[in-house]
């Protein structure tokens, strides 16, 4: 199973790139992705919206089941990959690529510490 070393991850499957500019991006996990089965919609939040930490802020959608994706951080979303709409499948294609699902300006980058480790991740999601 595909899990990058240099991201950190929540046990509800989302990935975390920090971009070092006070952002960083979500996807949800291979692990998820391959959980879920073939994507067919994903609703992604705006831009311009505060979240808190674990609210629940994006959905994916496959042919099996809806999933609530959760916000790992609190911030702002600064951007959304708008090209799921069209390509909900990138997700699946490139969780960790081109199925990026969005990014947040951090509010408390102490967060970032509260995440999980690569191998702390792979034996929550028992991978």
């Amino acid at each position: 199973m595909d899990l990058p070393e240099k991201l950190k991850y929540t046990e509800s499957h989302e990935w975390i790139a920090d971009n070092g500019d006070g952002t960083v991006t979500v996807g949800i996990t291979a692990v998820a992705a391959e959980q879920l089965g073939d994507l067919v919609y994903v609703e992604l939040p705006k831009v311009g919206t505060r979240i808190a930490r674990a609210a629940n802020c994006a959905v994916v959608e496959s042919t099996k089941a809806a999933s609530e994706v959760y916000a790992p951080v609190s911030g702002e979303i600064v951007a959304a990959n708008d090209e799921l709409a069209q390509q909900p499948q990138r997700v699946n294609e490139s969780p960790y690529g081109g199925g990026w699902l969005f990014k947040i300006r951090l509010s408390d980058k102490a967060e970032l510490g509260e995440l999980l480790a690569r191998d702390a991740y792979a034996k929550s999601a028992g991978v």
